[in-house]
């Protein structure tokens, strides 16, 4: 989809963090309009009383949610509304033929069981759920490229995945040894007031949570899995890589006292041991075209303080070679290239633009 004029969009569920960023980072895009944006909560009220940073900047009110009504308007879509309750306002926007990227998790999952197993709901639109693709443009640049629905992934599964994709990719990673330790701002939780989050619970503090039950963990094993399955950049053979054994993961994640941020360390065993220098330049060879990913050398490590405000994900790949493991670290900002940075991106390329436009500008320091 190309248009010499500005694309007009509409940002649904744009009262919690995800939502603010959409918007904070969709005024300066140089190819879109905001026309609509919605919130149930907050239908009525001046985007700036809710959200005081975009005064001024940022005149429209928030209004009721009526994906009909939208779709109208609307030339794209992006749905930062909660897992369940995307299902239907997106498929209602797909229908009327409008472009979505949704940031929730409703079609992430090819398959509806698992869905129902970690959502604990039945997907009511299985078909859509096919046609849906998972929104990672470093791993599905093309196929994103091409579709009317990209479900953008969560904030855990993008470190994550970028993290081990290199090694996935190339049918070296052994299938049942992918353990990851990640640790998020409280962001990461929404803005809904909850105990855990209150200053006092959350200061000082850090906290496993969800422990072996995180529903990010199905969206990890299915993308790594698609990963070794395909045929892999310079690495396995087409045959063997179909025979791929499906990749299981222990995620383990932490709230941790920062409001934004993700730090995320993998640890897995390959098939054969390789040299740490063999291993970064593994990395760096593959993700040489992309736009959004800085791979660190040396003994320095990704810190998320360094890509806070951006759209870059830091990446690091270590060895211990006492016992054999790859130990690789991610860092990123779970708001931008964790949400609404990564859903533009995505955008960006199913309208037909330059993928980085909008998105240039580096993090915040200090």
């Amino acid at each position: 989809m190309k248009s010499n004029g500005p694309i007009k969009v509409a940002v649904l569920g744009a009262s919690g963090y995800t939502g603010a960023e959409l918007l904070r980072l969709l005024t300066g895009h140089p190819r879109m309009e905001i026309v609509a944006v919605t919130s149930e909560k907050s239908a009525g009220s001046s985007v700036s009383s809710v959200f005081p940073h975009l005064a001024s900047v940022f005149p429209q009110a928030f209004e009721a949610l009526a994906p009909d009504a939208i779709a109208k308007r609307a030339d794209a879509v992006f749905s930062a509304l909660p897992h369940t309750q995307s299902l239907t306002p997106v498929a209602t926007c797909v229908a009327a033929g409008r472009r979505v990227v949704d940031l929730s998790a409703d079609y992430r999952l090819k398959s509806p069981t698992a869905y129902a197993t970690w959502y604990h709901t039945a997907h009511p639109y299985p078909d859509l759920l096919q046609t849906a693709v998972y929104g990672l443009p470093e791993l599905r640049r093309d196929e994103i490229r091409s579709a009317r629905l990209v479900a953008s992934p969560g904030c855990y599964s993008t470190a994550a995945i970028l993290q081990l994709a290199p090694l996935a990719a190339r049918g070296l990673i052994r299938p049942h040894t992918i353990v990851i330790d990640a640790k998020s701002g409280i962001s990461g939780a929404g803005r809904s007031p909850s105990l855990p989050y209150h200053f006092p619970e959350a200061h000082e503090s850090l906290e496993a949570y969800m422990i072996g039950r995180h529903r990010h963990t199905p969206e990890i094993e299915q993308e790594l899995s698609a990963l070794a399955r395909r045929t892999p950049r310079g690495g396995l053979g087409t045959a063997v890589a179909e025979q791929a054994e499906a990749m299981t993961v222990i995620l383990t994640p932490h709230l941790a006292p920062m409001n934004r941020g993700i730090l995320s360390t993998a640890y897995c065993r390959l098939q054969e041991p390789m040299g740490v220098a063999e291993l970064r330049a593994l990395y760096r060879d593959f993700y040489k075209s992309d736009r959004f990913i800085r791979i660190q050398e040396g003994e320095s490590s990704p810190n998320p303080r360094h890509s806070r405000g951006s759209n870059f994900c830091d990446l690091a790949v270590f060895t211990d070679t006492r016992s054999d493991w790859v130990i690789t670290v991610a860092a990123l900002d779970n708001l931008v290239k964790g949400a609404a940075g990564q859903a533009i991106q995505a955008m960006n390329l199913m309208l037909g633009f330059s993928e980085d436009t909008g998105l240039t500008a580096p993090g915040v320091y200090p």
